[in-house]
């Protein structure tokens, strides 16, 4: 799966979106070793990680296993690791497993993220994502290069002249007028996109917008970029 194409002309222009360079292969991992197994090591404990860490999240784990297995069975050791006591038979530990991963446990909120893949422009804004007041406007400057060639030559009944080669570049610069839009203070996720579909912006001027509101100290998330 490529997240990019370019096509190129013989005369060397060429035309690209996103990277070409850039692709994945599901399910491409090939295991070399034999994992170890914790269910027939004799050990009375099974640690549990949680794929994402929070310390709501584990405590809530943990708080859930004692409710159904009795108070002391499990301890939450960080924001991370939960360690449960388990029987030492192999065959007791898988039946105990089994009743363990269907206790319900109320996850915690998720962090306030904007997840930005710098290779093909996508923008995902969680819904935690909460906007301070603030005043944006955006606004695109575009720079025109033209090259061209002519060619100089003496005239007819010129003597010593040469033909030349000479080069005639034309540089145009053109700036949208700039597109201005308030954000109102505690905004959710659907107003923050609202407005900014507004204006029309981009995926790049998103982008941009979004780290300007973080510097200024108006937008509560973490920006990510992949």
């Amino acid at each position: 799966m490529v997240s990019g194409f370019g096509a190129e002309g013989s005369d060397g222009s060429k035309v690209s979106v996103n990277t070409k360079a850039s692709g994945r292969i599901p399910n491409g991992a090939l295991i070399e070793r034999e994992v170890g197994n914790s269910l027939a090591d004799g050990s009375d404990h099974i640690t549990f990680h949680l794929h994402t860490a929070d310390f709501t999240t584990a405590r809530n784990t943990a708080a859930a296993i004692n409710r159904m297995m009795g108070p002391g069975t499990a301890e939450a050791l960080d924001g991370v690791s939960i360690s449960v006591i388990a029987p030492t038979d192999t065959a007791q530990k898988v039946s105990y497993l089994a009743e363990l991963e269907n206790i319900e446990v109320s996850k915690a909120s998720s962090a306030a993220k904007i997840i930005v893949n710098a290779r093909s422009g996508t923008i995902v804004i969680g819904s935690e994502v909460i906007v301070k007041p603030a005043a944006v406007a955006t606004g695109a400057l575009t720079v025109t290069i033209d090259e061209s060639i002519a060619v100089s030559q003496p005239g007819a009944f010129a003597t010593g002249g040469e033909t030349a080669v000479v080069p005639d570049s034309t540089v145009t610069a053109a700036q949208e007028e700039a597109n201005f839009f308030v954000m109102e203070g505690g905004v959710n996720l659907q107003d923050i996109v609202t407005a900014i579909n507004k204006v029309g912006a981009s995926p790049g001027d998103l982008i941009s917008v979004l780290e300007a509101l973080q510097q200024a100290g108006a937008l509560s998330a973490q920006i990510v970029v992949i």
